[in-house]
């Protein structure tokens, strides 16, 4: 056996998916690969055996991990390996992974769906070729020098456009660069360049807008205009749409990535870049950062005189989207309900048990009828006031509508959950609210069962809140399964 490929086989390996078969595959397709392998279900378990092996290579498969839970705990592994190596196996319309994780640490990719001889070439490389950064750094020096020239031609948006297109096609290996602008829900392509002269018509095949173009959710440039994410398509089959890879192969495209123009707060995105290569390429942390620089160039240099209406947008749609209640100063129903649907996809993930507690106050309306509305406004207040003082940090309080609270208590069994309820209980029934008669309020708790979803949870919790008060109000009921 020659040095390198015992210098391979010799290799300690640890392999993250929280899908058993998918680590069965792995080990059965990759295994040989590796002295050892370890495999680990979750970014807990995949720490702990960091902290424990001398592990030469951390694999982590993305596939089933969610971004919205699982980014700061993935991105805590590749902070923990301090520079060696890592190698993630993405999703190429999930690319923006890629991104955000680069920025914790060094990184080699793959992007899926990969084949399991593609994926032993890469480990055999990432185990005897030790990666050289000076053609990266020659290369997006020539690239920062023509994107300043095309910047510094002139202030017409259109010419812009066309002379940044034109500077991206000077890195080594692209045959097409194209911007793509959106506009009142539309999309429009704005420029584009070829050394080569190709155009994009044959692979959009969209005659009205690129919006209902049929390549829309697989083509990177329109996904990541749509979605707002990184998209990179390292071999056109990898696409799942034999006509769209027929057409990149056809202009002489091994690889695509579209890059997301985004607007500078919350909103959808302004557009995207899109570079077509001849061959695939395996990109750097500083090669997409240069791309992701590049699009935020590009958002200002196009949209500048449509920033004081995106600013308009903007407001609204934060305003429209607004978390919290203007009268009790607790979580709304739209926050209230978003978080319940974050924290079932955790617990069901991570095994943990999360109750529901819901409450409302007795005989409300005869409130508002004998002293008023403002009184009853007063002790809307002094109720989510009392009921946050009751809560740990953990447990989010939102006003569910009227007289209605809901409360979502992470890491909480049913049995706990109903200790919390007969403590808020107690407070509120003890608390004197000026203006009126002292309050009561009935309350109903449910814990999440196995694969039940976040309406079933809620249905479940209501129909014991009503049981709570046919029972005779100022009482807590369980739900029922």
């Amino acid at each position: 056996m020659s040095q390198q490929a015992d210098a391979i086989t010799q290799q300690v390996g640890l392999f993250l998916n929280p899908v058993a078969q998918r680590r069965v595959d792995f080990q059965a397709s990759c295994g040989k690969q590796f002295g050892r392998l370890f495999l680990a279900e979750d970014a807990e378990q995949a720490a702990h055996i960091l902290s424990q092996q001398q592990i030469d290579l951390l694999v982590i498969d993305l596939e089933h991990f969610d971004r919205s839970l699982d980014l700061e705990t993935v991105g805590a592994l590749v902070r923990q390996r301090n520079g060696a190596p890592v190698l993630l196996v993405c999703a190429f319309s999930t690319a923006g992974w890629l991104v955000e994780l680069m920025a914790s640490g060094p990184l080699d990719y793959v992007i899926g769906p990969v084949r399991a001889d593609e994926l032993n070439q890469r480990l055999a490389s990432l185990a005897s070729v030790a990666a050289s950064g000076a053609d990266e750094l020659r290369r997006l020096l020539a690239m920062g020098s023509h994107v300043q020239q095309a910047v510094q031609g002139g202030d017409d948006q259109r010419a812009l456009a066309v002379r940044i297109c034109a500077a991206l096609c000077a890195w080594p290996g692209v045959v097409h660069a194209a911007m793509f602008e959106a506009s009142a829900g539309e999309l429009a392509l704005s420029a584009e360049h070829s050394p080569s002269g190709l155009d994009l018509e044959r692979i959009l095949a969209s005659t009205d807008s690129l919006s209902q173009s049929s390549v829309r959710h697989v083509f990177p440039g329109l996904l990541a205009a749509f979605t707002g994410e990184l998209a990179l398509l390292d071999a056109p089959e990898k696409a799942g749409d034999p006509q769209l890879a027929q057409a990149l192969l056809g202009i002489g495209a091994g690889m695509a990535i579209g890059v997301p123009i985004l607007a500078t707060g919350p909103g959808a995105p302004l557009g995207a870049i899109s570079l077509l290569f001849a061959r695939a390429h395996v990109f750097t942390s500083d090669e997409l950062a240069t791309l992701s620089d590049l699009a935020q160039l590009a958002a200002f240099g196009l949209r500048l005189d449509e920033m004081s209406r995106d600013a308009e947008q903007l407001v609204a749609r934060l305003t429209g989207l607004a978390t919290t209640d203007a009268l009790t100063g607790v979580a709304n129903r739209r926050r209230g309900e978003e978080l319940l649907e974050q924290e079932v996809k955790r617990a069901r993930r991570y095994r943990a048990p999360l109750a529901l507690i819901a409450y409302d106050i007795d005989h409300f309306k005869d409130i508002n009828d004998r002293y008023g509305h403002p009184c009853g406004d007063a002790a809307l207040r002094i109720v989510g006031e009392t009921t946050q003082a009751a809560l740990r940090a953990s447990d989010l309080l939102a006003r569910s509508g009227g007289d209605q609270f809901q409360i979502v208590a992470a890491h909480t069994n049913a049995i706990d959950a109903l200790k919390m309820a007969e403590k808020i209980r107690v407070a509120i029934a003890g608390t004197a609210f000026p203006g009126c008669d002292r309050l009561t309020i009935s309350l109903a708790v449910a814990q999440l069962g196995d694969q039940e979803s976040a309406d079933s949870l809620m249905l479940r919790v209501s129909a014991a809140l009503a049981r709570a008060k046919r029972a005779g109000r100022n009482c807590v009921e369980l739900a029922m399964r």
